[in-house]
């Protein structure tokens, strides 16, 4: 079960690649923010509970896909793209089992126990 859902994850973040194709806009853009969700991991530096809030708001793909659609409907490409890459990112993220998180730790995902110290 864990290779299909990592095949799926795959498929979403090729689909993902394949929707900011159709930006006509440069590749250089879509690598550079790639990793900008990863700033929603800065809520853990005031504790647990709102660094879980800030990573799963970047992380969540219920907001990428409204970030899209609300680029599409207001006609803002950066809003669109902003949508592409949470929604990419968070399959890549889930590719390497880093899922949303639970608000005791930064370990403790919705795919489980992360990190060195798995229990």
């Amino acid at each position: 079960m864990k290779n299909t859902f990592k095949l799926e994850e795959a498929a979403m973040l090729l689909m993902g690649c394949f929707a900011y194709s159709q930006m006509d806009k440069p590749w250089w853009v879509f690598f550079a923010l790639f990793l900008a969700p990863d700033a929603g991991m800065l809520g853990y530096l005031l504790n647990p509970k709102t660094g879980s809030i800030t990573y799963n708001f970047f992380h969540h793909k219920g907001i990428a896909v409204l970030c899209w659609v609300g680029g599409i409907i207001f006609n803002s490409p950066n809003l669109q793209i902003a949508g592409i890459i949470l929604f990419a990112h968070s399959s890549f993220d889930r590719i390497l089992g880093y899922g949303l998180k639970y608000p005791d730790s930064f370990q403790h995902t919705h795919l489980g126990m992360i990190g060195q110290n798995k229990k």
